[in-house]
């Protein structure tokens, strides 16, 4: 597949492949851009920005929604995509490429009624401002980066760019590497509705080189990022003085109190931990278990893990495949291994072949251990004994992250109490902290970022807000 730079689909000296993660297969070839290819494309939507500001908001929103039919029509072909190159199991594939089609009519919704508001100006006596009007006006912010993961190639790279081109921006999106494929199939689908030339742009190529130099650049007022805090700092640093929306990733608790439901905690956390090979931001990764249902959890989570089907992802029985790579499915084991030695116990799981990782239970989780406070982003559980919600709240207090969390009780008192507790973005009663909903604000604090997205809250964070004041004559 070859890129999107200036109206055209772009060639390069230099192309990658793209693997299967599955069965190491090359699926496609893409073009690896040049410093050339980036000046092109920044020159580009530098114009296309200006062409888009003009545009009215019915006619951005109609091509959106021209969007969403074809991506209805092609939910199949983008569903097969995503298992080819995340390794992502057929069905988990099929409910994502599902979404595409709202996500695209949600945006045209939020950006054409996008508005300003009235200034109460005559609330304060002074400065005098009886006589004054005051408005403020949205305005896009002009040139927009979207850099995105590999995780959910489709749905994570529409919250950005469909806000985005919503609202009058023009967009240079830079997928990640490992899953480019997707994101050029939308902007196929995108140009095909009538996106105009210089509106949307996608480049592929290595985040070092060419997403570097897109955030630095001067003509670039606002990034959108997903992915680690160690490259959210360096884009940070990068960027200088820019708008920036940056979704960070987490390690994101559950806590099951003695009086919740441990088998409804059990069944949903099998999905909340095991989803996309358990590579998703708000995967559950911790469980603080009270220790009157410490064990009955403990046999059931792993229970659950040990019903899961493992395989090829094209399989319409496999829910767990293969990591994005070998190399990250070393990593997590190697986690497991450092936790095992530490003195956690493996209660299942474990096993890896190349890229394929078992579902993994441990128990005895300490919060000294890595599996406990930072990121594992990989199909494992880890367990801990605490005493009552107080107890959990003390251990989570130090957490550096605060993305999503949840709990599960049927006590109200327990819930409220976690819900305000909590020092993060997103609270779940139960549920687990795996749970997003396309309307809904999502973002979190610390380490886990700053900004929204979720499509009415990303159209905000697209716009520049400009502040108008009418002066009367005095009399």
């Amino acid at each position: 597949m070859k890129m999107r730079i200036a109206g055209q689909w772009r060639d390069a000296k230099k192309t990658a492949e793209v693997r299967s993660p599955y069965n190491g297969e090359v699926i496609d070839t893409v073009p690896v851009a040049s410093a050339a290819d980036v000046e092109d494309a920044l020159a580009a939507a530098e114009q296309g920005a200006k062409l888009m500001a003009k545009t009215p908001a019915h006619e951005r929103a109609a091509v959106l929604k021209r969007a969403a039919d074809l991506c209805e029509q092609r939910a199949e072909e983008l569903a097969q995509i995503m298992v080819a190159e995340v390794g992502k199991p057929i069905t988990e594939a099929r409910g994502e490429a599902n979404r595409a089609a709202e996500i695209l009519r949600l945006a045209a919704f939020e950006g054409a009624n996008l508005r300003g508001e009235t200034l109460p100006l005559d609330a304060l006596a002074i400065p005098p401002a009886d006589d004054k009007l005051g408005i403020t006006l949205p305005e896009p912010c002009g040139v927009v980066v979207a850099i995105t993961p590999f995780n959910f190639p489709v749905l994570l790279v529409l919250h950005k760019i469909a806000p985005a081109l919503a609202v009058g921006n023009a967009v240079i999106l830079k997928p990640a590497t490992a899953t480019p494929l997707s994101a050029l199939k939308l902007t196929e689908i995108l140009v095909e509705a009538g996106a105009p030339d210089g509106a949307l742009q996608c480049i592929t190529g290595g985040g070092g080189a060419v997403g570097e130099a897109l955030c630095k650049d001067a003509r670039v007022r606002k990034i959108s990022f997903t992915g680690s805090y160690a490259v959210g700092e360096q884009i940070a640093r990068a960027a200088g003085v820019k708008k920036m929306s940056l979704e960070l990733g987490s390690n994101s608790p559950c806590i099951v109190l003695a009086d919740a439901d441990t088998k409804l905690a059990a069944e949903s956390g099998a999905v909340g931990g095991f989803a996309n090979a358990g590579q998703i931001c708000i995967s559950m990764q911790r469980v603080l278990a009270d220790e009157q249902i410490y064990d009955e959890f403990v046999e059931s989570i792993a229970a659950q893990a040990q019903t899961l089907k493992r395989g090829d992802p094209a399989s319409e029985e496999t829910k767990l495949a293969a990591m994005i790579n070998e190399n990250e499915a070393q990593r997590v084991h190697e986690w497991i291994g450092e936790a095992v030695g530490g003195g956690a116990r493996l209660v299942t799981g474990g096993e890896r072949e190349g890229a394929q990782l078992a579902p993994t239970v441990l128990a005895e989780v300490s919060p000294k251990m890595r599996v406990f406070h930072d990121e594992v982003f990989g199909p494992t559980i880890g367990v801990t004994k605490v005493k009552g919600l107080h107890g959990a709240l003390e251990m989570l207090a130090g957490d550096a992250y605060g993305l999503s969390a949840s709990v599960f009780t049927r006590d109200i008192g327990n819930a409220l109490h976690f819900a305000r507790a909590a020092k993060c973005g997103n609270v779940h009663i139960n549920w687990t902290p795996l749970w997003r909903n396309d309307l809904m604000p999502y973002g979190g604090v610390g380490k886990s970022g700053v900004g929204k997205e979720g499509v009415r809250s990303t159209v905000r964070e697209m716009v520049e807000e400009k502040t108008v004041i009418f002066h009367g004559a005095r009399k």
